[in-house]
């Protein structure tokens, strides 16, 4: 479910309908700003979203370093790696 709107709340809210909100939250898979004297303070986000974004972020740091590795030539062939798995498995 793709993420909608994000909505901002202040933190008086969040004290006196904490259930509601989390509600929403978990419902909409919408993120939720809290807010302190206008200023936010917090992000809100149900737990299904939350691991979907650290598996990204997980998966883009890969890239990133591969990319690195790349430009830092700390790269092994192809050819090499595929037959490092035949010895390794002992296939001919």
């Amino acid at each position: 479910m793709p993420v909608n709107t994000i909505n901002i709340k202040p933190d008086t809210d969040l004290q006196s309908n904490t259930s509601e909100i989390l509600r929403e939250v978990n419902e909409t898979r919408s993120p939720i700003v809290i807010t302190h004297n206008g200023e936010p303070i917090a992000i809100l986000q149900d737990p299904h979203t939350y691991e979907e974004m650290r598996q990204t972020i997980a998966l883009l740091k890969l890239v990133a370093q591969g990319e690195q590795d790349v430009r830092d030539g700390n790269v092994i062939p192809q050819e090499e790696v595929f037959a490092g798995i035949r010895n390794h498995l002992n296939v001919k």
